[in-house]
């Protein structure tokens, strides 16, 4: 996720992050959180500020686009139980990318990912991929991610800044992500989350969300159910 611009008048040090950082993720199915050693995070610095950084996980991938996980979730709870049953790792997803909002605008986020992929290859993971969240798609919370994420520029470049961001990097386009991410609660959290009202059944549109949430009056129940876009870099 990018934030809002604001150009910093000072060079920036190489991505850079100590000699191992200890990522930890939550394995929701499991029903434990599962923390690990791994050389797969990046940070940039800015006079010693943090200015960007970057996250990722190893998975066992058979280079087919079936073979994915289903999105964002899935590719956590795999990198857990790959690494529970011993199977060998050999490809990289890219998981988070941020950039300060003093730094926004600066390709930082494009050398975050330079940075994690190069730690990728060093570990020897052959193969990089990234479930990503398209930064315009909450603008159209309507449109199925297969239909947006063919809209393109006259250049022949993705239409979305975050996916063109990935495409001048090299990567194409695998498949949406169906269930990514997936939120469910009672109306009234939902209300609270949303800051709106849902008064009946039915489907909202919700801000900055990518999807409609579904609404069940009756059961008490609202679910969000959000949908990325599996793109490939090698």
């Amino acid at each position: 996720m990018l934030l809002p611009r604001h150009r910093a008048n000072r060079p920036h040090q190489p991505a850079t992050a100590p000699p191992t950082t200890t990522t930890c993720y939550a394995a929701m199915p499991l029903q434990a959180q599962k923390c690990e050693t791994r050389e797969l995070s990046v940070f940039l610095l800015d006079d010693g500020k943090v200015a960007a950084g970057g996250w990722g996980v190893p998975l066992s991938w058979d280079g087919t686009p079936s073979g994915l996980p289903e999105g964002f979730r899935s590719a956590l709870v795999a990198a857990v139980e790959d690494h529970e049953h011993e199977r060998q790792a050999n490809a990289f997803s890219f998981m988070a990318a941020a950039v300060a909002k003093e730094f926004d605008k600066q390709g930082l986020a494009a050398r975050v990912l330079e940075a994690l992929t190069e730690r990728a290859t060093a570990a020897g993971l052959t193969h990089v991929v990234a479930p990503i969240r398209p930064t315009w798609k909450h603008r159209y919370p309507q449109v199925a991610m297969a239909d947006y994420a063919t809209w393109k520029r006259d250049d022949g470049l993705s239409l979305d800044p975050w996916i063109r961001t990935h495409q001048r990097m090299g990567a194409s386009i695998v498949k949406p992500a169906p269930n990514s991410m997936v939120v469910t609660g009672t109306v009234a959290e939902w209300e609270g989350w949303a800051d709106m009202p849902l008064p009946v059944t039915g489907s909202y549109v919700i801000p900055d969300a990518l999807n409609l949430i579904e609404v069940d009056k009756e059961r008490d129940t609202a679910i969000y159910r959000e949908e990325n876009l599996w793109v490939q870099h090698r």
